[in-house]
Parts: C-alpha cells; sequence; structure tokens
C-alpha cells in the first residue's frame, strides 16, 4: 500500500492553501473583519471572552480592544455580560447576525475564488475555510 493511501490528508500539505484578506473599514478603522467574526464565534462557543482570545492565540486584553473598538464604530453592542463577571460572556442578537452574515459571505467569496483558482491555476489549490 501507498504511504499516501494510508492517510487521506498526506497530500494536502503539499497542496497550497488560498487565503483572502476580506474585511470592510471605515476612516475610524476597521469596521468588521473575519478576525472580529472569528473571535466572536469563538465567544460564542466558549461563553468566555478570556477563553475565546487564547483559542485564538491573542491576549485578553487585545480581545478586549477589539471588541470593544468594533462596538465604538458599528454603534452597536456585539457582545454582553452574564451574570456576574465570572459567568462570561454571551453574543447578543446583533453580533451573532453580524458574526453569521459576516461569515457566510466570506465562505461564498472563498468559494467562487476557489473555483476560479481551480479553473485558472495549473496547480491544485484548497480554500482556508472550506
Amino acid at each position: 500500500m501507498h504511504r499516501d493511501d494510508e492517510d487521506p490528508n498526506a497530500g494536502k500539505a503539499h497542496i497550497p492553501v488560498m487565503r483572502i484578506r476580506l474585511w470592510l473599514e471605515t476612516p475610524k478603522g476597521l469596521y468588521f473583519g473575519l478576525g472580529r467574526a472569528q473571535l466572536l464565534k469563538k465567544v460564542g462557543e466558549h461563553g468566555s471572552l478570556k477563553k475565546a482570545a487564547e483559542d485564538l492565540g491573542m491576549s485578553y486584553r487585545a480581545a478586549w480592544g477589539k471588541i470593544k473598538k468594533t462596538e465604538e464604530i458599528l454603534g452597536v453592542q456585539l457582545i454582553e455580560q452574564v451574570g456576574c463577571k465570572r459567568d462570561g460572556y454571551r453574543l447578543t442578537e446583533i453580533g451573532r447576525a453580524y458574526m453569521e452574515d459576516f461569515l457566510s459571505w466570506f465562505e461564498e467569496v472563498e468559494q467562487t475564488a476557489l473555483e476560479r483558482a481551480r479553473m485558472k491555476l495549473p496547480w491544485p489549490v484548497r480554500g482556508y475555510m472550506c
């Protein structure tokens, strides 16, 4: 048996990953982007900004700053504290909607770009989120 037949992911290490940087900004700064959406998704999964930040390899302070800056620019609250400080955070209804809408849009853009890359480029390409 060939080595690649043993591990279905063995060949993927040599296939380049297409990365897309996609965000919205205003003169005041980042309006919303993939990093913010991923941070909100992790807050929703963990119920904790601290755990979300750790999962994404950033400090709590950096995560807090990103959320607060984005809330300021958007003019809406994205996360809210649950009970006392130890109980963590949850996404607000609008925070969840913005996260889901952005991730859906990102996946559509990535899928379209991936299809075009596979048509135009002479080598295989795989998606980052796909």
